[in-house]
């Protein structure tokens, strides 16, 4: 069973690999024992996975140090992952992946006899965003290091398919110096054939997802992300919250497609309880954080109430606008598809909430409001550390910047 295993390994690190290094395995060493990495689905954890591996081993796939093992893989039978890892100690054995590892059951306690066993042992894990590591009694809280992987920025789907070499940028960077990094920008894509804004216009429809390159057009991306949502909903969610029923599966889908329709959304309990059938509020609140954890929402609060954010959340977001166009058939509201852009990409790296005036509040600093290229400064007016992120714009002047230039942060 372990050669048939080493052998899918071998496959594996072999198909899955791929070229461009994005930002995360560029900037994060996972020098921990165990590192769980989680983030939803389509965004590229498994190449992720594989490239580490094929650091450690100096890009041999048959170097007998390192293995890749899908957790959920049908040749897994009922072997376990204690199994699979004491065989591969036994070869002499450093690093080990385990992909998919919330579809395993007692995933936890496994790592954590892994992880106590064998102290010259290496471990990776990737699951969904979902996925708790202080959940049952087997706490990997105090042995695990969670990394977070985001969807592709614009910056990197830029680098990703021109084959282009862009740095990122920090916030204080771009709001000082956005002219000159624009005209910078845009010198370095001008030879593309086609223009900053619509390249953006492109990424917002489907560019957060490395697996948009696999797939043929625009319709049949849609079809294959909404039936990843539905995956999320149906899969991984049941995986890791075994007590969901077909009924509350229904109930979590009706709430999603209601979201989506309705977004910004801002929370009315009883209007929706009624909507949906639910009775109480309690398990309401609780379908909504399983769809913020699953990243299919995203949630934005008061600056002065984050700390009882699952309360009190102001407005309720899709997680990126990918979602927004698969799930509306492109009939999106353009204000919504770029307030959502940048909460996507500015929540990855820093605190967002809802400010007294303005649109977003950034790490309780900067202000912001979010607009077309007509957007003025007279809900801004004599405020502080305001900004406006414009659409349709190349670039800026003043505290007015071009939406898109805020995909550079990561």
């Amino acid at each position: 069973m372990f050669e048939e295993l080493q052998n899918l390994s071998y496959r594996f690190l072999d198909i899955k690999n791929q070229k461009y290094r994005r930002y995360f395995i560029q900037n994060t060493q996972l020098s921990q024992r165990l590192s769980m990495l989680i983030g939803q689905r389509g965004i590229g954890k498994t190449t992720t996975l594989i490239q580490y591996l094929l650091d450690f081993a100096k890009q041999d796939r048959f170097d007998p140090s390192i293995l890749y093992i899908q957790a959920d893989h049908f040749v897994m039978g009922n072997t376990s992952l204690y199994e699979i890892t004491d065989s591969f100690h036994k070869l002499g054995g450093k690093l080990i992946a385990f992909d998919e590892i919330h579809k395993y059951e007692n995933w936890s306690l496994e790592l954590k006899s892994i992880y106590d066993t064998f102290p010259d042992i290496k471990i990776i894990a990737s699951g969904s965003s979902a996925l708790e590591i202080q959940k049952g009694s087997h706490d990997l809280s105090r042995r695990a290091i969670i990394h977070h992987l985001h969807g592709l920025s614009f910056r990197e789907y830029l680098e990703l398919h021109y084959d282009l070499s862009l740095q990122p940028y920090a916030l204080d960077e771009i709001l000082k110096n956005h002219i000159r990094i624009s005209n910078d920008i845009i010198s370095a894509i001008q030879d593309s054939g086609k223009k900053i804004l619509s390249h953006f216009m492109d990424y917002l429809n489907y560019g957060f997802y490395p697996f948009y390159r696999e797939v043929e057009n625009l319709p049949i991306f849609q079809v294959l992300l909404e039936q990843n949502m539905h995956t999320t909903i149906e899969s991984d969610l049941v995986a890791i919250y075994a007590h969901l029923t077909g009924n509350s599966l229904k109930k979590i889908k009706q709430l999603l497609s209601f979201i989506a329709q309705s977004v910004p959304f801002i929370p009315n309990w009883k209007k929706i309880k009624s909507i949906v059938d639910i009775s109480d509020d309690r398990t309401l609140k609780t379908y909504f954080k399983y769809l913020e954890d699953a990243e299919l929402i995203q949630t934005i609060s008061k600056a002065t109430e984050k700390l009882n954010k699952l309360e009190i959340s102001e407005k309720i977001y899709l997680n990126n606008s990918n979602q927004m166009f698969a799930l509306s058939f492109n009939n999106c509201n353009i204000g919504t598809v770029r307030e959502t852009f940048f909460l996507n990409t500015l929540s990855a790296l820093y605190d967002i909430s809802l400010p007294t005036q303005g649109g977003f509040l950034v790490n309780n600093q900067f202000l912001f409001e979010i607009g077309g290229r007509k957007k003025g400064f007279q809900q801004l007016k004599d405020l502080k550390n305001a900004f406006l992120a414009c659409d349709d714009i190349e670039t800026g002047i003043g505290n007015k910047i071009p939406l898109w230039l805020f995909g550079f942060l990561y």
